[in-house]
């Protein structure tokens, strides 16, 4: 007869090892999922902060808007960012990633739209140059 018993435990080692694994995973590929708009930002010394709970409006050198990763047309921008502040808590940022291509009259035509549609907080968008 076998007097030992069965054991409960847990075998914290792989549990660890597993959990480890999959954050190194999820740290390598979290950079990689952002959306792919193709937007050349000017370049800055400055820290420009840019937190990911915001909304993201882009504009390309082809003078395309998004938001988000959807292309918006220019006729229902205002529209369409007034809709999503709606759905989105009071005092949220809006981030602003313009090609540093683009007109700067399109950019600011294109901030006047977001504070006609009610955006209260704006932020900008720029890339830390490598040294």
């Amino acid at each position: 007869m076998n007097t030992k018993g069965l054991i409960g435990e847990i075998n914290m080692t792989s549990l660890a090892d597993v959990s480890i694994t999959l954050l190194i995973i999820f740290i390598i590929t979290a950079p990689m999922m952002t959306p792919g708009i193709d937007v050349n930002l000017p370049r800055t010394d400055a820290s420009l902060p840019h937190d990911e709970q915001g909304i993201t409006v882009s504009v390309n050198n082809e003078l395309e808007i998004f938001i988000g990763g959807d292309k918006i047309e220019a006729v229902e921008f205002e529209a369409r960012i007034a809709q999503i502040l709606k759905t989105k808590p009071p005092g949220i940022i809006v981030y602003l990633r313009a090609d540093k291509e683009v007109d700067y009259g399109f950019v600011v035509e294109v901030v006047g739209r977001m504070r006609k549609a009610g955006v209260k907080e704006l932020g900008l968008v720029a890339e830390i140059p490598s040294e």
